[in-house]
């Protein structure tokens, strides 16, 4: 049972080491000179850009909602025609 136990571990430790070989390259990211950006700072850098972009969805969204708006008091207007 021992020697079952031990063969499944050394198994599952050269898979993790194999998949972490094969994943780091793609995951590395650098600074401008060079350095290699720290797990915290990757974590960081990826918190950052999640925000910048829900923000920029955000002014997007509310301008798209302003031109609705505009376009429906546009149409609402006495003395104007309807569009079809």
């Amino acid at each position: 049972m021992a020697a079952r136990s031990l063969a499944s571990r050394a198994l599952t430790a050269t898979r993790l080491m194999d998949s972490t070989r094969r994943a780091a390259p793609a995951a590395t990211r650098f600074f401008g000179d060079g350095r290699v950006l720290s797990e915290e700072e990757r974590a960081k850098e990826t918190v950052y850009i999640q925000k910048m972009e829900r923000e920029r969805l955000e002014k997007l969204k509310k301008k798209a909602e302003k031109e609705q708006a505009e376009k429906d008091d546009a149409d609402k207007k006495p003395g104007q025609k309807a569009s079809s």
